[in-house]
């Protein structure tokens, strides 16, 4: 299985998808929302929601999230209900998962994806 979760209109999703000539299943989560299953099949392969969560967003701030100390159950709720709360994009090639933008994770990506 080849899945990509990323914002259409994010332009560092979209240089990473052309970088990597991404060739398997793209979601836009801003108009298919991720579903209960999908991040819970991400956090099986990540080991937490806590990895798939963004504090970059702008939310976490003005929520006041910084302040407070929140559960695995928090972090999933969280991405369920704002999309910008997932850390993106991710990537989900057969059993691993790449989370972000960093370019270690990229690089990592196309590495698997060259396997």
């Amino acid at each position: 299985m080849k899945k990509a979760y990323h914002l259409a209109q994010c332009s560092t999703c979209q240089r990473i998808l052309e970088e990597i000539n991404w060739q398997g299943d793209s979601q836009n989560i801003r108009e298919e929302k991720i579903t209960e299953h999908q991040i819970d099949e991400m956090a099986n392969l990540s080991g937490s929601y806590e990895s798939l969560f963004s504090r970059r967003a702008m939310k976490y701030k003005s929520m006041g999230l910084k302040d407070k100390s929140l559960s695995e159950s928090d972090y999933k709720r969280l991405i369920l209900d704002e999309d910008t709360f997932l850390k993106r994009p991710v990537f989900i090639v057969n059993d691993s998962i790449f989370i972000g933008n960093s370019k270690k994770t990229v690089e990592a990506l196309k590495k698997r994806l060259d396997e």
